[in-house]
C-alpha cells in the first residue's frame, strides 16, 4: 500500500488566517480595541486549523496502524498484488489503504488516502455493502458488486467488476418478448352512427395508427386477429420507452373521428416480465380484461405477481350493454340458486342505499320468486342506509331479512351461495371471513375494475357502464321473477339508482330509465324514495360547514374536516355532491378524519376521472364518484398529498382533453 503527503486543510484557509493577522496589524494604527478583537479572532481561527490538522493526521495514523494489524507483511504483499480492487476502511469511513488494482482502476492512479469511501459506493451505504450479497454500484462508467469484511480493527472492501455480465443481463431483459393485445373499443358504436362507407374509413385509419405505432415506435410485429382485435409483439426495451411517453398511441387513435365527431378509442393489455411468450400472451389477455373493466380507452400492463400499471382512462366509456347477456346471466344465476341450500347476499362495508337496495332486490327475487332461504348480511352499526334498513324491517315484520356476519358464519355450509353486490374487491366486502368461508360466489357490480377483485367466481357480472348495482339487479330480477318485486323492494332499488345517479343526473342511460319505469310499475313511490335521503339537523349543519370551508384549487373544490363524528361519512358524501354545483368546479374532494386515518370522498361531473386520482391512495370507485382511506396521517399531510396527485393527474387530463 502506498500514500502521499496531502494537505488535510486547504492552503487557502491558512492564507485567509494570515490575511486576518495582517488586517489586525493595519487596524492597530487606527483603533486598538478593534485590532485586539481582530487579532483574537485570527488567532482562534489559526489554532482551530492547526488543531484540526493535527487531530485528522493522528486519526489517519491510528487507522493506518489498525489496518496494518489486520494484515501481516506477507498478507500485505498479497493484498497489494491481488487482482480485485480492494480498500481498507477506518471506522469513520476514511480509506487508509488500498491495493494497486484499486488505485489504478477506481482512483485513476491518483491519491486515495483519507478519502471518504462514500465517493466510490454512493448511493449505497456501508451497511448495504456489508450485507451477505454485497451491493451493486456504478463508478466511472463501470458496474461493480462491492463486498465487505469487518474486523475489530477495520473493514476491507473489495470490488468485483461485473460490467460485462450486467450488460448481458440488461440486454436479455430488454430483448425479452412482450405480447400486446389491443381492442377497438367503440367500433360498433362508430359504425352504427356512421353513414355510407365511413365505417370502413374509420376502421382502416385506426388500424393504420396501430400498425404504424407497432412498427415505428415499438419495433414490433402487428397482426389483425379478428375485426376490432389485434396482436402486437415487441420487446421490453420498446415498452419501457413508450411507457415514458405515456402511450401516446391512445391520443393518436382518439384523433380518428367519425363524421359526427365521435372519437375512436382502443384498449390494450400487455404482459411484461413473463418467462415465455405464451405466458406473456396470457398476461396480456388478463391485462386487457382489466383495462376494459375499468371503462376502456386505456392501457393495462401486467407485471409479475398481481401487479398492474395503468395509462390513459381519462375519457368516459361508451355504454356497451347487451340484454341478451343479462338474460343469460339471470338464467345461470337461477340455476345456481336452485342448487343451493341457502343464499347469502352481501354488499360492501359501510353499506349505502345502492348496496342495500341491490341486495334487497336479489333477496326478493330469490326468497319470494325462487322460494329459497335467503338473508342479507349487513353490519347494522356501520351502514349508511339505516332509514332503508328500518323501513324493510317494519315492512317484513317477523321475516328475518337481515343477518349479521357472525350469524351467517354459523349457518353457512358447503352448498351455500354468496352473492356479492355493489363491490368486487376482496378488501371492501362486508365480511371477508364469510367470503373465505363460502366457495360458491356470484359478483354483481358496476364499479370500475380493481386489481384486488374477487377471483374464481361462479358468475362475475361486471358492467362498468351501468349507473348502479341496483339498476343491474332490476334488470336481472325481471328475467328471474319480476312479479316477486313489491312496493318496498321497488323503492329500495329505486333509492339505489337515485343515489348513484345523483337523482338521474350522472351516468344515466336509456336502460336506467327503463329500469326505473319497471320499478314505478311495481309500486315504487318517488316521494317515499325522496324521504330516504332526508337528513337530521346536525347532519345538515356538518354538510354546510364542509361546503363553507371549501377552497378551489385548479378547478377542484377541496374541503377538510378534523371532526370524527358518527355521521361524517354521510355529510362528506353530500358535501362532495353539493360542491359540484359551484360554478367552475370540475371535481370535489372532501377529506375527513376517521380515527387515526383520513378518508376522502370524491365526485365529478365527468370532466375528471376521480377514480384514477384516488387510486393513487389505494382507493377506487367509478369515473364520477370514488373514495379512499389514507392510514395514519395528519389532515394537513393528507391534503398536501392530494394536491401533489392533482398536480400530476390534472396535467394528464388537460393534455388529453
Amino acid at each position: 500500500m502506498r500514500g502521499k503527503k496531502v494537505w488535510v486543510i486547504s492552503p487557502l484557509f491558512y492564507l485567509m488566517a494570515a490575511g486576518m493577522v495582517v488586517m489586525a496589524l493595519i487596524t492597530f494604527r487606527y483603533n486598538k480595541i478593534a485590532a485586539i478583537i481582530e487579532m483574537t479572532a485570527a488567532g482562534v481561527s489559526l489554532l482551530s486549523l492547526l488543531a484540526s490538522d493535527i487531530l485528522y493526521r493522528r486519526n489517519v495514523s491510528l487507522a493506518v496502524k489498525s489496518a496494518r494489524k489486520v494484515l501481516t507483511a506477507e498478507e500485505r504483499r498479497a493484498f497489494d498484488e491481488f487482482a480485485l480492487p480492494m480498500a481498507v476502511i477506518a471506522p469513520a469511513g476514511d480509506i487508509v489503504g488500498a491495493n494497486e488494482a484499486f488505485i489504478s482502476t477506481l482512483c485513476g492512479g491518483g491519491e486515495y488516502m483519507g478519502q471518504d469511501v462514500m465517493r466510490f459506493i454512493y448511493p449505497k451505504t456501508l451497511r448495504q455493502v456489508m450485507g451477505e450479497k454485497g451491493a451493486a454500484v456504478s463508478y466511472r462508467g463501470r458496474e461493480y458488486t462491492v463486498y465487505g469484511i469487518r474486523s475489530k480493527d477495520g473493514t476491507i472492501l473489495y470490488f468485483v467488476d461485473d460490467t460485462y455480465f450486467k450488460s448481458i443481463a440488461k440486454e436479455y431483459r430488454e430483448k425479452k418478448s412482450v405480447v400486446c393485445v389491443a381492442v377497438f373499443d367503440n367500433q360498433e358504436e362508430l359504425i352504427r352512427n356512421s353513414a355510407g362507407g365511413d365505417d370502413s374509413r374509420i376502421t382502416a385509419e385506426v388500424e393504420a395508427v396501430l400498425r404504424r405505432w407497432a412498427s415505428e415506435e415499438m419495433g414490433g410485429f402487428f397482426s389483425r386477429l379478428t375485426s376490432g382485435r389485434y396482436l402486437i409483439i415487441t420487446d421490453d426495451a420498446h415498452v419501457e420507452a413508450t411507457k415514458q411517453r405515456r402511450f401516446r398511441v391512445l391520443d393518436d387513435v382518439r384523433g380518428v373521428k367519425s363524421a359526427s365527431g365521435m372519437s375512436a378509442t382502443v384498449s390494450m393489455g400487455l404482459g411484461r416480465g413473463a418467462d415465455t411468450v405464451a405466458e406473456s400472451e396470457r398476461w396480456a389477455r388478463q391485462a386487457l380484461d382489466m383495462a376494459l373493466g375499468r371503462g376502456g380507452d386505456q392501457v393495462a400492463v401486467k407485471l409479475e405477481g398481481d401487479t398492474y400499471e395503468f395509462f390513459g382512462g381519462q375519457s368516459k366509456g361508451v355504454e356497451k350493454r347487451d340484454k341478451v347477456r343479462t338474460r343469460v346471466i339471470a338464467a345461470t344465476l337461477s340455476d345456481h340458486v336452485k342448487a343451493s341450500d341457502r343464499v347469502f347476499i352481501m354488499g360492501h362495508r359501510n353499506s349505502d342505499l345502492d348496496s342495500v337496495g341491490a341486495a334487497m332486490g336479489m333477496w326478493a327475487a330469490i326468497r319470494k320468486g325462487l322460494e329459497k332461504p335467503a338473508n342479507i348480511v349487513i353490519n347494522r352499526g356501520q351502514t349508511l342506509a339505516s332509514p332503508l334498513v328500518e323501513k324493510i324491517d317494519e315492512a317484513y315484520g317477523e321475516e328475518q331479512v337481515f343477518m349479521s356476519p357472525a350469524e351467517a358464519l354459523q349457518i353457512a355450509t358447503e352448498r351455500s351461495l354468496l352473492i356479492v353486490v355493489d363491490t368486487h374487491s376482496v378488501n371492501l366486502v362486508e365480511s371477508s371471513e364469510l367470503l373465505e368461508r363460502i366457495s360458491r360466489v356470484v359478483v354483481i357490480d358496476h364499479h370500475r375494475m380493481m386489481v384486488s377483485h374477487i377471483k374464481n367466481a361462479l358468475i362475475f357480472y361486471h358492467e362498468p357502464y351501468a349507473s348502479s348495482a341496483s339498476e343491474m339487479v332490476t334488470e336481472l330480477v325481471q328475467y328471474i321473477r319480476g312479479s316477486a318485486i313489491d312496493g318496498v323492494d321497488a323503492e329500495a332499488l329505486m333509492s339505489g339508482i337515485a343515489l348513484d345517479t345523483k337523482n338521474f343526473v350522472l351516468k344515466t342511460g336509456v336502460r336506467t330509465f327503463e329500469a326505473s319505469a319497471f320499478l314505478r310499475r311495481r309500486g315504487a313511490d318517488t316521494v317515499t324514495v325522496k324521504k330516504l335521503f332526508s337528513n337530521s339537523l346536525d347532519n345538515y349543519k356538518q354538510k354546510a360547514q364542509l361546503v363553507f370551508g371549501a377552497e378551489i384549487y385548479k378547478g377542484c373544490a377541496i374541503a377538510t374536516s378534523n371532526w370524527d363524528l358518527a355521521d361524517m361519512r354521510i355529510a362528506a358524501a353530500q358535501a362532495a355532491d353539493e360542491l359540484l354545483s359551484i360554478q367552475g368546479v370540475r371535481a370535489s374532494f372532501v377529506l375527513y378524519r376517521f380515527g387515526t386515518d383520513v378518508n376522502i370522498s370524491a365526485r365529478s361531473l365527468g370532466d375528471v376521472n376521480v377514480q384514477l386520482i384516488l387510486e393513487e391512495f389505494g382507493g377506487g370507485g367509478h369515473f364520477t364518484g370514488a373514495g379512499a382511506q389514507i392510514k395514519n396521517i395528519s389532515m394537513s399531510d393528507a391534503r398536501r398529498a392530494l394536491v401533489r396527485v392533482l398536480d400530476s393527474k390534472l396535467m394528464e387530463i388537460d393534455a388529453q382533453g
